[in-house]
């Protein structure tokens, strides 16, 4: 049998596509796994999980760890930090090629790409990522003790980080291009609740500036047109969230205008023998539950599709 053809590819290796891995490698399915980056994706970089049914809590590093040592156990091949060259996912046979040369086919498919989160894309939020500038407050808020920071955003993300990073922060300023905020009610009290919270509303963030690390930054009141520069020490950025599908915008798969994958039911896309799971698909709810619930969806889809081929 040909080493490099697989019954299913798993196209990620975040919870979805491990736990899509560790449907179809117990099923006896023959499945590789590829991953642009290291395994766990996002969940990687979430410092405790205490929302996951039946663990108390965790690190995501431990979480997805022992995900891959099981999806690894059931007889998955996992291939890590690959870098894709094309996708050719129309017909009996779809075809990734990698930019090694590798060469991997199978009659279906899983897209399990994730996402990233949103960035501002102002003058110096590049040069500052990582050295004042996060975009995960569970990774990075104690780093900040007794710090100031600026959150941006007015969303769920935004206020309840906001408020979990007051555990480390001196004072919190949540900046937000609207006068009103789109977070449920109960966010939005929990913030306004919080004494160490303020508020810069109306204005959107137009530079970062700073030497070896984020110093401040400069602003515009969206209301009045005026131009402002506030020192800080950290600016946490929640706008958002965008599906990891550059990959797939030159191939037929249907994505929306967010680029997010669109499917039926069944997970399954516009193209016969190709299903999504997890985050880089069109839905309304991000969590690694969800994840691993797509992940199981899609796997068992991709099952009976390769035995009723």
């Amino acid at each position: 049998m040909d080493e490099n053809h697989f019954d299913v590819i798993v196209l990620g290796g975040g919870p979805a596509g491990l736990t899509a891995g560790i449907y179809l490698g117990r099923s006896k399915a023959k499945t590789l796994i590829l991953d642009t980056g290291m395994p766990g994706g996002q969940m990687v970089l979430t410092y405790e999980i205490a929302n996951y049914p039946g663990v108390e809590n965790i690190s995501g590093y431990q979480l997805s760890s022992v995900m891959k040592k099981q999806a690894k156990d059931f007889g998955c091949a996992i291939k890590s930090n690959v870098r894709l060259k094309s996708l050719s996912l129309e017909g009996n046979e779809k075809k990734v090629e990698l930019e090694n040369g590798n060469i991997y086919t199978a009659p279906a498919v899983i897209l399990a790409t994730g996402g990233r989160s949103r960035m501002l894309n102002v003058p110096g939020e590049d040069s500052f990522k990582g050295r004042g500038i996060s975009y995960c407050a569970t990774c990075d808020g104690d780093f900040f003790q007794d710090k100031e920071i600026i959150v941006v955003g007015g969303g769920n993300s935004a206020l309840e980080e906001a408020v979990a990073l007051t555990k480390y922060a001196s004072k919190v300023t949540i900046l937000h291009e609207f006068d009103h905020f789109q977070a449920f009610e109960h966010a939005v009290e929990e913030a306004k609740a919080n004494p160490k919270i303020d508020y810069i509303m109306e204005a959107h963030i137009t530079a970062f500036y700073g030497d070896e690390s984020l110093r401040g930054i400069e602003y515009k009141n969206l209301k009045t047109g005026g131009n402002f520069k506030k020192d800080i020490d950290g600016v946490f950025i929640f706008v958002g969230y965008e599906a990891n599908t550059q990959a797939l915008q030159s191939t037929p798969v249907k994505l929306n205008k967010w680029n997010e994958v669109v499917t039926n039911e069944n997970l399954q896309t516009n193209i016969e023998g190709v299903f999504v799971a997890g985050d880089c698909r069109a839905k309304r709810y991000r969590q690694i539950t969800t994840a691993v619930s797509d992940g199981t969806v899609a796997a068992l889809n991709a099952l009976n599709f390769i035995q009723n081929r």
